[in-house]
């Protein structure tokens, strides 16, 4: 699934589309996870004015209203030339004056794509997110204060989007591993040091897996179609079996919420209460 670094390195790839003008829509595919609603042709004639993310979510303001995108579990969005041919998943396209066509491609259809003309940061879907990890409301005191009344593992306790939003599963495990806390130590029984070495290394691998446009594990490329970098610097993640880099102690694999969690048993050692 597209992670925060994903997210916001194809929100970037988008900026070129400010201050076109939607002169087409096609609805290939309208059942996503949301139904792609009707009247998400009203965008015609509008003008981009803004693109943002929040989350995982990419919000495109125009002068007519707005479009909220979630990429789902597979879904990219990508700048063609208007005559480049549909491939089978484009589900949405949008038309620019420039000759430019946005296409969100989703193979599996767990993505959205939704249109509104009142306030977006309102809707169900992002009002009640956590803060952003690159922002300066997301500090190690936060996390500790939240954390209290939290008995959970740590790395359910940072990918809660209520908690904090855009720490999926590859980035849990790499700043877990970077931080030396074991995924499975309940998120009250870490200290205030624990969390500033947790906040620092999320706060740096999330801008650092940014600069080199994100991680391709299967299907995610970017606005322009390209394949991100990050994941030749990962250190854990998908490595279970192999050597920790640091000790050479075989990794281990455990499932936390059903997701894989992968770490040094050494490095990371479990909490003893």
């Amino acid at each position: 699934m597209p992670e925060l670094p994903e997210v916001e390195t194809t929100k970037q790839g988008l900026l070129p589309l400010l201050n076109q003008t939607v002169i087409a829509v096609d609805i290939r595919q309208a059942s996503l996870r949301q139904p792609v609603p009707t009247q998400l042709h009203d965008i015609c004639d509008a003008t981009c004015l803004e693109l943002s993310r929040r989350g995982k979510y990419i919000i495109l303001k125009t002068s007519k209203g707005f479009a909220i995108i979630h990429l789902g579990m597979s879904g990219s969005l990508r700048l063609t030339q208007q005559a480049e041919p549909y491939r089978k998943h484009d589900h949405v396209i949008l038309t620019f004056n420039n000759g430019q066509s946005l296409r969100f491609h989703d193979p599996r259809r767990f993505g959205v794509f939704l249109w509104l003309t009142s306030d977006p940061f309102a809707h169900p879907l992002i009002a009640s997110l956590g803060v952003e990890p690159l922002e300066d409301s997301f500090t190690a005191d936060y996390l500790f204060e939240k954390s209290r009344t939290k008995k959970n593992a740590i790395k359910k306790f940072i990918m809660d989007s209520h908690i904090v939003v855009g720490v999926g599963n590859i980035y849990a495990n790499e700043a877990l591993f970077a931080a030396k806390i074991h995924p499975l130590t309940p998120s009250n029984q870490l200290n205030i040091a624990d969390y500033q070495r947790l906040h620092h290394h999320i706060y740096h691998i999330l801008q650092a897996a940014i600069i080199r446009g994100g991680t391709t594990l299967r299907d995610f490329v970017n606005s322009q179609g390209e394949m991100g970098y990050f994941q030749q610097e990962l250190m854990v993640y998908g490595k279970e079996g192999k050597p920790c880099i640091i000790c050479q102690s075989p990794l281990q694999l455990v499932r936390i919420n059903n997701r894989s969690t992968i770490y040094c048993s050494q490095c990371q050692p479990a909490f003893c209460s």
